[in-house]
């Protein structure tokens, strides 16, 4: 098996399965609206359900509707990670880490909506001034990590290209 097919199915072993089972065990132990403090006045687990996107845009869509255009949505970003994959060379692992990590936490939200008609957020972070991040799960980490990583490589190779031509002149 290839490195590059070793780290992207690695990571998605991971990743599903721990959004999956953290998010079950939030549904099973935490009221729906409810607040559980872990470090009083900075982190709590929450139990919320968000029927929209990122930061619950298009909520007020009809479930029939937001399951089509979130479904669709899904695939386009899984087509989208597997043709960069596709692109990347056998020993691209890095790149494949953070390709597996996005696509791990898209079908870690995704599955959440014909299971439970919504995702579910769990984790709730208060910060400066009483802001409140608003609630998000372990498959929003996996997917910010993934893309973290793939602007890390971006930026590192950039670095690089440049340190080279100015060795060139």
């Amino acid at each position: 098996m290839a490195p590059k097919l070793r780290m992207m199915l690695g990571a998605l072993a991971v990743t599903v399965p721990a959004d999956q089972l953290t998010k079950a065990w939030v549904d099973a132990t935490v009221l729906l609206g409810a607040r559980v403090s872990v470090l009083e006045g900075f982190f709590y687990i929450t139990h919320a359900r968000n029927t929209g996107a990122v930061l619950g845009l298009g909520r007020e869509m009809p479930p029939e509707v937001s399951s089509v255009v979130f479904g669709g949505i899904a695939l386009v970003a899984v087509l989208l990670v597997l043709g960069f994959y596709q692109g990347l060379a056998p020993g691209e692992r890095f790149k494949s880490l953070s390709l597996g990590l996005i696509l791990g936490g898209a079908l870690g939200n995704y599955i959440d909506r014909p299971i439970r008609g919504a995702v579910i957020d769990f984790l709730h972070f208060r910060l400066w001034g009483g802001y409140a991040w608003p609630d998000f799960n372990l498959a929003d980490c996996f997917l910010v990590l993934g893309a973290g990583g793939l602007m890390i490589d971006l930026l590192a190779a950039e670095s690089i290209a440049r340190a080279n031509a100015n060795l060139d002149h």
